[in-house]
């Protein structure tokens, strides 16, 4: 294996064979060599070793990532890092300083043999954190499962980011594991039980991009094409199984490889879900992350298949369609990302924008969901829109989306975002006479960047309008750069539909997409607020503005299980039975009843009377490509 690594420039860094290393020892051509021995667990703490080789500066840093590509909040992986240790060729202890959440200060590193430490994970403590990091991001350390996102494990030297990664994973024999990272080997113990997995990585972004599965997982392998699909679940209390979601995932992802057509694809593409049972240390952070070649996903166990279903089609398409942006086009900001000091680009209208609207217009494209069906997700994108500041700058927002006022407004980007990729796609439409569309100007932007040359973010929008007509540019001028809320109604005009006020089916947390319920961050309560009157199955129920809900079916509402219990009432069906205590004013009140539909009276996207042939034509070429 010593022979066939590429040649690490001398000067940058030495590998050895620990304390057999003589201090002449100036370079080798072995990468930082890395290991995390999940054999060793102490109170859910995995030790982490990293050999970086023979230093030439007195002084080095090493970081463990602040914000992670993919995510657009401050994670601080350094917190979770115990115990940490340098020590010298003879097994001494080194001095080190943290001198930061996630920087520890070498100042002998001349003297450094390696580093070691103990990592706790963050699932157990996410809640305490207020949901941060991001679970899909963030990683698990329990007897039968092991969710390795690698940037929680594994952090970097600041001379020697860029420089080759040699990882040992150590497990016991018996566990499962899968891996989005090359695997080099591995090699198993005397008596058979324990299996070192060892993996390269040609860069620490490589380290970041792989995450990895090991413990009681279900695994099902299949081909969408020239792709080889691995979907790995944990299902804690075995509720659910790949095989039994291995239909859906292959159908969706056959129906997203047509969708695409030549884009460029990967051979294997790893899914990673993991169902969250409940439990106060389960992580409530529901969604995914996207990687090049993966996605971790994380949803709730008790999730009905059907709705299960739905949701994996939702998540999932939307973070496989990332591998057009931002993973083949996007900014100098996301190619050269810096994990401790990172700067954003203006573009998440592209990133995370025009990739949600692809997961939407795919499936009406390959018939996956009818055109109602396909309508009322827009509507509900234009309501939820509505829910947040419409004149915001979405260029200024992005670029500033860690800070104050500008991240409360992330969610937005999955809303208007996405009706700002319809927008553009409609234009495209009706300047080409049916012929080009969003997706034919993302396949033009591949092209001409791809994952390895970034675009420059003040000038993406001048070559975006030079690539298509000058109403895109005016548009994107007006609209995303500037502050002008975007009028729905002029883009489905020119497709023949038109919006009108009627009487609607909603859930029961929500008016036709907006929420009737908030949260009392001082008392720690929830409650209805004065939408509720308009919620046919609450206001029914007796139900009044104010009221706190305190329990749902005898389970206790915080505002730490609120997502997990609140979401739960998506699955509920007719003639169930139902008890909610409530707080009003200090007097309690119960209601038991049996579920029933609820209506609100809300806005319905529908074909436009009197349609003419002209605007049939547009909104068939902007449906069916």
């Amino acid at each position: 294996m010593k022979n066939t690594l590429a040649t690490i420039s001398i000067g940058l860094l030495l590998i050895g064979c620990g304390s057999t290393k003589q201090p002449n020892d100036l370079a080798t051509s072995l990468p930082i060599k890395t290991s995390i021995d999940l054999t060793k667990i102490t109170d859910d703490k995995a030790p982490v070793i990293i050999n970086p080789g023979r230093f030439i500066k007195d002084t080095v840093r090493y970081y463990l990532p602040k914000v992670v590509q993919g995510t657009y909040a401050v994670s601080d992986f350094g917190k979770y890092v115990g115990d940490f240790k340098a020590l010298d060729y003879q097994g001494n202890e080194i001095s080190t300083e943290k001198i930061d959440t996630n920087t520890w200060l070498i100042t002998s590193a001349k003297q450094v043999d390696k580093i070691s430490y103990l990592v706790n994970d963050t699932f157990d403590v996410e809640k305490e954190n207020k949901g941060e990091p991001f679970s899909p991001s963030g990683t698990n350390i329990q007897e039968d499962n092991f969710v390795l996102n690698l940037h929680g494990f594994i952090g970097y030297f600041d001379i020697l980011k860029n420089n080759q990664y040699a990882l040992e994973v150590k497990a016991p024999s018996s566990m499962k594991r899968t891996s989005a990272l090359q695997k080099a080997g591995s090699e198993t113990s005397e008596d058979g039980s324990i299996t070192t997995d060892k993996y390269l990585a040609a860069r620490y972004f490589d380290i970041t991009d792989n995450p990895m599965f090991y413990g009681n997982l279900d695994v099902e392998e299949f081909q969408v094409g020239d792709i080889k699909i691995v979907l790995s679940v944990y299902s804690p209390n075995k509720v659910h199984t790949a095989a039994s979601i291995k239909e859906t995932v292959f159908k969706m992802m056959k129906a997203q490889k047509t969708y695409l057509g030549d884009v460029n694809s990967t051979p294997r593409y790893d899914i990673y879900l993991y169902l969250a049972d409940g439990a106060e240390d389960a992580p409530g952070g529901f969604g995914a992350l996207e990687h090049h070649t993966s996605t971790v996903v994380v949803l709730p166990e008790q999730m009905p298949k059907n709705a299960l279903d739905e949701a994996m089609i939702d998540v999932v398409s939307h973070e496989f369609f990332h591998i057009v942006t931002p993973l083949s086009v996007h900014s100098e900001d996301v190619h050269y990302f810096d994990y401790n000091a990172p700067t954003f680009s203006k573009h998440l209208w592209m990133y995370e924008g025009v990739t949600e609207y692809f997961a939407s217009i795919f499936q009406i494209d390959q018939d996956l969901v009818k055109e109602d069906e396909f309508y009322e997700k827009m509507m509900d994108k234009i309501k939820s829109a509505s829910g947040f500041d419409d004149t915001m700058s979405f260029t200024v927002m992005s670029e500033n989306i860690l800070d104050d006022p500008y991240a409360k407004n992330y969610v937005n980007v999955y809303q208007k975002g996405a009706l700002i990729g319809m927008c553009i796609d409609i234009l495209m439409r009706e300047e080409s006479q049916g012929n080009r569309g969003i997706l034919s100007l993302m396949k033009e932007l591949s092209l001409k960047y791809g994952k390895n040359k970034p675009f420059e973010d003040d000038k993406i929008i001048e070559e975006i309008t030079a690539m298509t007509y000058p109403s895109v540019g005016e548009f994107l001028q007006k609209h995303v750069v500037g502050t002008t809320p975007i009028n729905y109604q002029e883009f489905f005009d020119k497709v023949g539909l038109a919006i009108s006020s009627e009487k609607v089916e909603t859930s029961y947390i929500q008016n036709a997409g907006t929420l009737i319920v908030a949260g009392n961050q001082e008392k720690g309560t929830i409650y209805f607020t004065d939408l509720v009157t308009a919620n046919s199955f609450w206001a029914e129920n007796g139900v009044k503005p104010n009221d706190e809900i305190v329990e749902v079916n005898g389970a206790k509402l915080t505002l730490e299980n609120a997502n997990m219990l609140l979401g739960a009432t998506f699955q509920w069906k007719e003639g169930d039975d139902v008890e909610v205590k409530l707080n009003r004013a200090g007097e309690e009140v119960t209601i038991k009843t049996k579920i029933a539909k609820s209506y609100t009276q809300g806005k319905k996207l529908t074909t436009a009377k009197n349609s003419s042939k002209e605007q049939t034509d547009l909104r068939n070429a902007w449906l069916k490509g």
